[in-house]
């Protein structure tokens, strides 16, 4: 049932973002790309934060006694985190990037779609981090400090190689 729960949350994601993508075309001309821009990078920013923060959560949370205070204060500020924050800046940055990947750039380039297979990637990596939110809420982590510290990293070096293709451009 768990797995039919991921799943259900995915759909909703993406019909969140499809709809909100589809009323941005629609809506917009190609004389908002500017706001369109601004709205991306500071919702790519909030989603990096998110991502770069809750690793950082769960290497302090992974040496705290189950049922602790402060192990159920970690949880609440990971679902909080997730909820409020990373969810909706994925989605957000979606729906921008793909208005000018469509409307500014046509999706034509190299490199433009490397950077959606990274960002597809990192949203890949964004829906591993929130079922370890849910096994963490669960009790069910699996994993050391040093794994999250490496884990800690993945969002690091996708954000790195996203900047290179967008700034260089060089494919």
């Amino acid at each position: 049932m768990e797995m039919q729960e991921v799943v259900n949350r995915a759909i909703r994601a993406l019909i969140i973002t499809a709809v909100v993508f589809a009323a941005m075309v629609w809506l917009l001309s190609a004389g908002a790309y500017l706001w369109i821009k601004v709205l991306h990078i500071v919702a790519v920013m909030s989603w990096m934060a998110g991502m770069l923060y809750l690793p950082r959560l769960f290497v302090n949370h992974v040496g705290l006694e189950r049922g602790s205070t402060a192990s159920d204060l970690l949880k609440g500020m990971e679902h909080r985190l997730l909820v409020y924050i990373i969810n909706p800046a994925m989605i957000v940055s979606w729906c921008a990037g793909l208005w000018m990947a469509w409307r500014i750039f046509g999706f034509e380039g190299t490199w433009l779609w490397l950077k959606l297979a990274l960002v597809l990637a990192l949203s890949g990596f964004h829906g591993y981090l929130a079922k370890a939110v849910r096994d963490f809420a669960a009790d069910r982590n699996v994993h050391s400090s040093r794994y999250w510290r490496f884990m800690n990293e993945v969002p690091t070096l996708i954000m790195i190689l996203v900047v290179i293709l967008v700034i260089v451009k060089p494919f």
